[in-house]
């Protein structure tokens, strides 16, 4: 090969490197550039709002615009739920009342960042249909099953002291609502405090009497928690969420028969069952007030004073700053 062939060669394979280095430099620029592929988990159970949300598909879409992706993971109730929470597996999700504040009592790192309006109606103490059992006051020596810490505890706290009736005169069993629902079947207990859809489905398909609901007894709000760590982190994806959940409440109030084939879909029961539930939902997501936080301190003071938690606590606490779900 001559000097002159040696030396195009060489300046050939200079060019390719430097193309390469090019290219190369150019890719990584791209790749710093586009955000870094997200995931928020989502606790939910088998009624409310995240459950339609879930169903409809539109917060996917939403923040996939943000390279986020969705986990959703079902929960039986809400102590397990925030369990999840507290030990890191899910970011965000629906409970009810009492949840938050035994979780809190138990040193979990959650916040509140909003509450459906009250719901008292759906909640109740239901009694086998050929009970004997007619008022409040006749539960005073029964044997009363409940999932212990979920919203339904408090209810039964009230409905006691409404009847004159100590914690302590009742036999009280806590159980998960299907374990719940089983012991009810056989005649295990003489009472069982729940919520729907699991009363819906025990009114529609054990004929369950009603022996009293919440109205005139508690308020009975959803509330949606994050984990602390995640919300003062991720302020912008945390308001995507609620703003999310607003638009399927809108929609929820507007088209019950589509709420009702959706949560059928979702939740496995029959549309008349999930129907009756969703008849009793109270739809429209707000931002957690100072009034909705001192409502929940009594629930708190209540279940201290019956040493049902650990501790006394400061449900503010709890509470995560306006400015941490500003438009960023």
């Amino acid at each position: 090969m001559s000097i002159d062939q040696k030396r195009a060669a060489r300046r050939h394979t200079l060019g390719l490197l430097f193309a390469a280095g090019v290219m190369a430099a150019a890719g990584g620029q791209a790749n710093a550039q586009a955000p870094a592929k997200q995931e928020v988990r989502i606790g939910y159970q088998k009624y409310g709002t995240l459950t339609l949300l879930k169903g409809r598909g539109t917060l996917e879409q939403r923040l996939a615009q943000r390279n986020v992706t969705v986990k959703w993971t079902e929960f039986p109730a809400g102590p397990q739920l925030l369990e999840g929470l507290n030990v890191g597996s899910v970011d965000f999700g629906t409970v009810g009342e009492a949840p938050p504040i035994f979780a809190q009592a138990a040193g979990a790192n959650l916040v509140y960042v909003g509450n459906e309006p009250p719901s008292p109606g759906s909640e109740a103490i239901v009694v086998p249909k050929d009970s004997k059992l007619r008022s409040l006051a006749d539960l005073k020596g029964k044997k009363v099953v409940l999932n212990k810490g979920s919203n339904v505890h408090y209810l039964l706290v009230k409905a006691l002291e409404k009847a004159g009736i100590a914690y302590k005169d009742i036999d009280v069993v806590y159980l998960p609502p299907a374990d719940a629902r089983a012991a009810f079947e056989r005649g295990a207990v003489d009472a069982w405090v729940i919520w729907d859809p699991f009363l819906a489905a025990a009114e529609k398909q054990l004929s369950a009497r009603v022996l009293a609901d919440g109205k005139g007894l508690v308020a009975n709000h959803q509330f949606y928690l994050a984990a602390r760590p995640y919300a003062e982190k991720n302020g912008d994806i945390v308001r995507i969420l609620l703003e999310e959940i607003a638009k399927v409440d809108e929609w929820g109030a507007k088209n019950p028969k589509e709420v009702a084939q959706i949560l059928s879909a979702q939740t496995g029961l029959d549309v008349d069952v999930v129907a009756l539930a969703a008849s009793r939902y109270s739809y429209g997501v707000k931002p957690i007030t100072n009034d909705v936080l001192e409502q929940q301190q009594k629930l708190a003071d209540a279940f201290a004073n019956l040493k049902l938690i650990p501790k006394p606590i400061a449900v503010k606490d709890a509470q995560l700053p306006a400015k941490q779900l500003a438009a960023q």
